[in-house]
């Protein structure tokens, strides 16, 4: 991976790990398909106009079933999934789930257009993946009821990224990340608005869930999506996907600034297994050991 796509994927990290704190909040006040319907339906408006700007609506009319399952898988289902979850497991425990999305991502690649992993990519996903359970282990507890449920929509929703990870990188490659991250939204708005009213709370949200959704948005969807579908056309959908073993570390960063958490020794030992592994997993690693025997 170049420096360019380093910075996105740890930017793109910063805004999805912010994005389990808006959704712990606030989802119970708005429920999960409601918030998650406004969520791609702000972020939509907001990309949208400058897809019309740069004159790019008719990429998205030509290639709007396939931007219609992108939508489903992408949006529409995994966050309705994750956010129901979070109803019932901790911040924590969801972003365990979902740091599994690049193994669904490999091994839908591996069996779906028979990519293989390097055995040091491989072992990279391992090392990460086991630095995310070291990082939550002490932290996991349970809301209440309905906690297989919760685990399953949790597990369901990362499915759903390693599809629509493999899928975009293949049927979408002639697009670029604008008219994909706004065609998927609005596809995914369009899927998601009648069942948004069916379940629409009774009470009306507070001040505060309402600013938390639209940050949620504007910042850790319409902006995010950008980078992540500019890290898929770049770097592949497994490095692209890779990005979900550094969302609990900024998760635990933001909690420590704006919560007044703090970070036992414990939680820094994980955050540097996790960067090891996402390392390892996007060839960062490998790079730099290549290079030091080229300049000996």
């Amino acid at each position: 991976m170049k420096t360019r796509d380093i910075i996105d994927l740890i930017l793109l990290a910063a805004l999805w790990g912010a994005s389990f704190l808006f959704m712990r909040v606030s989802v119970a006040e708005f429920g999960a398909v409601p918030m998650m319907t406004i969520r791609v339906v702000l972020a939509a408006l907001v990309l949208l106009p400058i897809v019309f700007i740069k004159q790019k609506q008719r990429l998205i009319s030509t290639n709007l079933s396939s931007l219609f399952l992108v939508g489903l898988l992408n949006s529409a289902l995994p966050f309705s999934l994750i956010a129901y979850s979070t109803l019932y497991v901790t911040a924590g425990f969801a972003s365990v789930l979902n740091a599994a999305t690049p193994i669904f991502a490999s091994t839908i690649a591996f069996i779906w257009f028979g990519q293989r992993l390097s055995r040091l990519a491989a072992l990279g996903l391992a090392v990460g993946l086991s630095g995310v359970v070291l990082l939550v282990w002490d932290k996991i507890g349970f809301a209440a009821d309905n906690l297989t449920l919760a685990i399953i929509a949790g597990v369901s929703g990362t499915l759903c990224y390693g599809i629509a990870a493999n899928y975009s990188k293949t049927k979408l490659a002639s697009m670029d990340p604008l008219s994909i991250t706004a065609g998927s939204l609005f596809t995914a708005s369009l899927l998601m608005i009648p069942f948004a009213i069916y379940w629409w709370p009774q009470q009306v949200p507070s001040t505060t869930a309402w600013i938390n959704v639209s940050i949620l948005a504007i910042a850790c969807t319409a902006f995010a999506q950008l980078l992540f579908f500019r890290l898929i056309a770049r770097t592949g959908a497994t490095n692209a996907t890779v990005v979900t073993f550094l969302i609990p570390v900024f998760g635990l960063v933001w909690g420590y600034l704006f919560l007044n958490e703090t970070a036992p020794a414990s939680t820094l030992v994980a955050g540097l297994i996790i960067l090891a592994g996402t390392g390892l997993s996007t060839g960062i690693v490998k790079g730099k050991l290549t290079a030091k025997k080229a300049a000996d």
